[in-house]
């Protein structure tokens, strides 16, 4: 039930983002003559029955769990226990030192065990989000070809009696949309730019 949710957030975000790659030109003025658009161009740049609206300008996607700030990327809002053990390994590139965390949460609110930089907004998105983590990730979906970055983090340990082993990365469109969910827990330096 949730992989349909998720692949439909998931093509809102790739039709927003083409809509917002697609915006129309301005109009250049040295020319009297204007150039057809084939149809292959049209059906290639234009998303088939979107209603969205093409203003030229990006589409901002929240970067953040909390409240009043939905994600197309999380999973549907299904409180849980808030209860967590997770250990966090973040790399801003190959070559830079990790930066570790500890984040222990006990019904939502951090553990004085909590090594973490946003320990309570992490704690209370997982309260909130439970599956964050433990959901699987379609191998199935189409992601769009993009590069976010050379940021990675690894989180293990468990979140409400489910073992969390998830590897995260900036590396299509896919991975940055996972990322950018979760954000509020990989750490200060583990959200996106």
């Amino acid at each position: 039930m949730r992989l349909p949710i998720v692949r439909s957030a998931l093509a809102v975000l790739a039709i927003a983002g083409l809509t917002a790659c697609t915006g129309t030109p301005a109009p250049d003025n040295s020319k009297s003559t204007s150039t057809p658009t084939s149809s292959a161009t049209t059906s290639a740049t234009q998303a088939p029955s979107s209603s969205a609206p093409s203003s030229g300008t990006p589409t901002q996607v929240p970067t953040s769990v909390g409240p009043g700030e939905p994600n197309p990327s999380l999973p549907p809002a299904t409180p849980g226990q808030g209860n967590a053990e997770l250990s966090i390994t973040f790399l801003a590139s190959p070559e830079a030192a990790p930066q570790n965390y500890t984040l222990v949460c006990s019904g939502g609110v951090p553990a004085a065990e909590s090594k973490h930089p946003t320990a309570a907004a992490a704690c209370e998105a997982l309260k909130t989000y439970p599956t964050l983590l433990t959901a699987p990730v379609p191998a199935d979906q189409n992601c769009t070809m993009q590069f976010g970055g050379p940021e990675t983090a690894t989180v293990t340990g468990s979140v409400d009696g489910t073992e969390v082993n998830r590897k995260f990365s900036r590396t299509d469109g896919c991975q940055i949309a996972q990322w950018d969910a979760a954000s509020v827990l990989l750490g200060a330096s583990g959200g996106a730019a």
